[in-house]
């Protein structure tokens, strides 16, 4: 037999010591081991004054980061539906979500639902409305015709793609030639007031920000009416992508949803005007989705 030299035998006891100490390593390693990521990134979408968005989800932001020990940092999206188109190119972690949205989203990205917040009236949906000035003389989809419509914008589930489907379901498949004119406001607030003005004759916004303002100033009732609603649906969701690792997504799970139990998240949710969050489901997005399935795919529009 081959003898091996002085050396060659520290060389080959060397080598079985590291083995043994890496074998050792891997067998305390955690099977799912992940290197816990520095910060998440959170888009939100532009529902109102941009720089009261901001100021309102900025506690919550901090908030979280103490919760999961990660910097959780913020970004206004420019406009609805640009979560799509930019998520990847923003290197977004998750986002805050309209319901159209989050349901193209969570279909078309693979996003993970995980909580609704609650608003003050204690919901955490929403639903669409149709409306029309008092004065106006229509009361029905067949008095709509030869009118202006105002709505808010193509990504929105209220204030788009629910009149559209309200129109198919009333056999309306030309929004061109049906109505005289229509245009999209860019926000709820504005379709509300493009019919307070006269400046439309039809408009279509989310409840929410319907009630809010009414209850703000009860005289807008006595200007507008409300001809159509849509199923109720989640108003916002937070999102987040499926890449992240499932231990921290139920980690920031928790800590929302349990923000309602303690002193320093209860200060959190006032100054974000809910009272809690609830935990998210993707079977609050299918109505959304045979909506636009229904209503999308049936319409001719060329634009005005």
């Amino acid at each position: 037999m081959m003898q091996l030299s002085q050396s060659a035998h520290i060389l080959v006891r060397n080598l079985l010591v590291c083995l043994l100490i890496c074998s050792a390593s891997l067998a305390i390693m955690p099977v799912n081991a992940f290197e816990q990521p520095q910060e998440l990134l959170i888009g939100i979408e532009p529902e109102h004054n941009i720089f009261d968005q901001m100021e309102r989800y900025r506690d919550l932001a901090d908030y979280l980061s103490v919760q999961l020990g990660i910097k959780v940092k913020l970004t206004i999206m420019s406009r609805y539906g640009e979560v799509l188109k930019r998520f990847k190119t923003l290197k977004l972690d998750g986002a805050f979500l309209t319901p159209y949205t989050a349901t193209m989203a969570i279909k078309e990205l693979q996003l993970e639902p995980v909580v609704y917040p609650v608003n003050l009236n204690g919901e955490y949906t929403s639903e669409g409305y149709i409306f029309v000035r008092k004065d106006s003389g229509i009361r029905s989809f067949q008095d709509m015709k030869g009118g202006n419509i105002v709505f808010v914008d193509p990504a929105s589930m209220e204030g788009y793609l629910f009149p559209m489907a309200f129109l198919h379901q009333h056999g309306i498949t030309d929004i061109d030639s049906f109505f005289n004119r229509y245009f999209f406001s860019g926000s709820h607030t504005s379709a509300i007031f493009a019919v307070l003005d006269g400046r439309s004759d039809i408009g279509a916004a989310k409840s929410t920000t319907f009630n809010a303002m009414t209850n703000n100033d009860p005289s807008i009732l006595q200007e507008l009416e409300i001809i159509a609603r849509s199923p109720k649906v989640p108003e916002f969701t937070l999102c987040l992508k499926s890449e992240i690792e499932p231990d921290l997504r139920e980690r920031m799970a928790n800590a929302l949803v349990l923000m309602d139990k303690t002193p320093d998240g209860m200060k959190t949710l006032q100054q974000f005007r809910a009272i809690s969050f609830v935990k998210a489901s993707k079977e609050d997005f299918v109505i959304i989705e045979n909506m636009a399935q229904e209503a999308l795919g049936s319409f001719m529009i060329h634009g005005k």
